[in-house]
């Protein structure tokens, strides 16, 4: 921020909480996903400013509970200048006791980033550009869909969503079998053009023993990246892996803040690195994540969110690909646009997210 950006009160925090039909069901090796349990955070402040944001909550019961907890932080919070470094430190005074993890750090990660999209918009700059950044075209692949379906299944799906000009996608493994999930990738290589990247995720499905047998077998099948196939906390398992495959290793989504990264880099686990907004602090916890990723010349993706993510990346000096979802679309006023395989975040000041009242009013629950 600079000295040019308006001082801004914070009035009241709201959280709502929707769960919206997906276009495309996520067939996962954890459970299958048919809807997308979210959570609006509508940060309003004296100045008539409100920024927004969204967390995907994968079980309405965590939406309820996060709720709660942004209930507690409205009433510790109302008064404060929205300063994101100081709204962290009182939430973390707020989470000392019962840590930053989880639901917790889920909630303080939405507020930092209504905090910062509030900034954004009172600046009259979009986000990518309040953090010192323009906004430029970032790669793109389509993760909608493409679960654990049948091969031919898969395949025709696949093709379906290069729609739009995507040059990636990606699937989900995890089949009873290691052959039955290389039947699957091989049915969905062959109908890729080959110049298409075709990145795979195993939702941490596989012991380290699987893994290496698993993994092995993907490895000359055309796959860009081999995603989670174990605990994402196995630092030692991800090193040995990556010791074995010829095949890059991704991983990230599951970093609990900057201090988990910095832990995984120190080990020397992966290929790249891909975190998750709202689990790596928000705005302010990608910003020290992309250092991170910097200082090791690392590539770095984004998972999920991304409407946010695209501001982020075009601020990421090792910017990779972002990762496509459109669930959040049926409550935006403008969804994010997606030409030739890329994405160049909105120029419209803030991060670009704004609901639509009558979709957030037919999909809110509780």
């Amino acid at each position: 921020m600079t000295e040019a950006t308006p001082v801004l009160k914070l009035r009241s925090i709201t959280a709502t909480a929707v769960v919206v039909p997906m276009a495309r069901a996520l067939w996962t090796s954890v459970q299958a996903v048919r809807e997308a349990p979210l959570l609006l955070v509508d940060l309003h402040t004296d100045e008539g400013i409100v920024g927004h944001a969204y967390l995907f909550c994968y079980l309405p019961s965590a939406a309820q509970a996060i709720t709660a907890i942004v209930r507690d932080l409205d009433a510790r919070l109302r008064g404060r200048e929205v300063v994101p470094a100081e709204l962290r430190k009182s939430f973390g005074a707020y989470s000392r006791l019962i840590g930053q993890r989880g639901i917790v750090s889920m909630a303080g990660a939405a507020i930092d980033m209504a905090a910062w999209d509030a900034l954004a918009k009172a600046a009259g700059l979009p986000l990518a550009r309040l953090l010192g950044a323009a906004p430029r075209p970032v790669p793109v692949y389509n993760s909608n869909g493409l679960g654990l379906v049948d091969p031919q299944a898969a395949a025709d799906e696949a093709l379906e969503l290069l729609e739009g000009g995507f040059q990636g996608v990606k699937m989900r493994l995890g089949r009873p079998s290691g052959r039955a999930d290389l039947a699957a990738v091989q049915a969905v290589r062959r109908a890729l053009p080959d110049d298409v990247a075709l990145m795979v995720d195993y939702n941490q499905a596989l012991t380290p023993r699987e893994a290496l047998t698993r993994c092995a077998m993907l490895d000359n099948e055309g796959v860009y990246w081999i995603e989670e196939p174990i605990r994402h906390d196995d630092y030692a398992g991800y090193a040995q892996l990556r010791h074995a495959l010829s095949t890059p290793l991704q991983f990230g989504e599951n970093f609990a803040g900057p201090k988990a990264m910095a832990a995984a880099l120190a080990a020397n686990c992966s290929s790249f690195v891909m975190p998750d907004v709202e689990r790596i602090g928000g705005v302010s916890g990608w910003i020290e994540a992309a250092a991170l990723a910097a200082a090791n010349d690392l590539e770095m993706s984004s998972h999920l969110f991304p409407e946010v993510s695209a501001h982020l990346m075009a601020a990421t000096p090792t910017a990779h690909w972002l990762e496509y979802v459109d669930w959040i679309e049926p409550l935006l006023q403008t969804p994010l646009n997606v030409e030739n395989g890329r994405v160049v975040p909105t120029e419209r000041p803030g991060s670009g997210l704004a609901w639509i009242d009558e979709m957030v009013q037919r999909y809110r629950v509780g």
